[in-house]
């Protein structure tokens, strides 16, 4: 039973909050209609939590990938008011993700701060610059080209049916492909775990630690900007704040995920699996018009329970 609940704890969970909203809302909430939209919603959250699980298979966090989102926003935001074009400004805010990231890898890595400090300290940095450079203010209207905002509304249809997967959807299955190919198939991936098993025998084996984790924590600032350009987007919006729940909701889809793994080990099907549970409560709970603070408590109670339940799972098996 202890071993079950290890492994499927968190499948279980997903099951049950499942069942429990399709016994609520059985009008509304098990509809092609909706199911898509939960994939849609929680698409942002999945492409942040594939890229964090890569920092987090070392070992590591980063704290400013919600600020990365936002300031990423933006950056794509400020361009569009100066009259520049839908890819120049896609283009400057991966790139600042990618530098941004990069920096707080080379902090880490070569400066040797702590990832929580270098992070928590490129967070607030971040988020001061996102409101210094919007004024506090949303960028929105006429502003945004219809180009950039329509992509959010389109999809691809199907072949033979009248079903449209969302292209928010798509981006974030396409992100899970990439990271789960990086991490599981390739050595760079391989060389990640070997840090996060045991970062001094990696040393010793001649893994060359430091660029590996910048790679990482450049990666996880890539992965913010195309969450952060994937909201605009859908909100046809761009604001200092928008991308603030996805620093921990991120995390915690990942350790979601970790409860499923024999070696308590982030992998990316397994933050599919946490990210889902998150993106499942959320749409029924506000389908229930449960107010937003009772569905932080709602959300930290099951985290708190899945990890403490596979916790106790490993210490009576171990």
């Amino acid at each position: 039973m202890l071993m079950f609940l290890r492994r499927y704890g968190t499948l279980v969970g997903i099951a049950l909050v499942f069942v429990y909203f399709w016994i609520s809302l059985p009008d509304t909430f098990v509809t092609s209609r909706n199911l898509l939209n939960i994939t849609q919603q929680m698409s942002m959250l999945a492409v942040v939590g594939f890229t964090m699980t890569v920092v987090m298979s070392m070992g590591d966090f980063d704290l400013s990938v919600g600020a990365m989102a936002s300031l990423s926003g933006i950056i794509a935001g400020i361009i569009f008011v100066s009259g520049g074009s839908p890819q120049i400004a896609i283009l400057a805010a991966l790139c600042t993700g990618l530098i941004g990231g990069a920096i707080n890898g080379f902090l880490v890595s070569y400066i040797g701060i702590l990832p929580f400090v270098a992070t928590l300290g490129s967070m607030t940095v971040i988020s001061g610059l996102a409101f210094r450079l919007s004024g506090g203010k949303t960028i929105f209207g006429s502003i945004i080209p219809t180009s950039f905002s329509g992509f959010a509304r389109g999809g691809m249809e199907l072949w033979s049916t009248e079903l449209v997967i969302p292209n928010l959807t798509l981006v974030a299955l396409g992100a899970l492909v990439f990271i789960y190919i990086l991490l599981e198939h390739t050595v760079y991936g391989r060389r990640l775990y070997s840090i996060g098993g045991n970062v001094e025998a990696a040393r010793m084996a001649g893994v060359r630690i430091k660029p590996l984790r910048l790679i990482a924590f450049a990666l996880s600032g890539l992965g913010a900007s195309v969450s952060g350009l994937m909201y605009a987007s859908r909100v046809a919006s761009a604001n200092p704040t928008q991308g603030a729940s996805l620093m921990l909701d991120s995390i915690a889809a990942v350790f979601l995920g970790m409860t499923m793994s024999d070696e308590g080990q982030p992998r990316v099907l397994f933050t599919l699996a946490g990210v889902l549970i998150l993106g499942i409560l959320g749409n029924g709970l506000t389908q229930l018009n449960v107010d937003s603070y009772v569905r932080e408590m709602i959300t930290g109670s099951i985290i708190i329970a899945a990890v403490a339940a596979s916790s106790l799972s490993r210490t009576r098996t171990g």
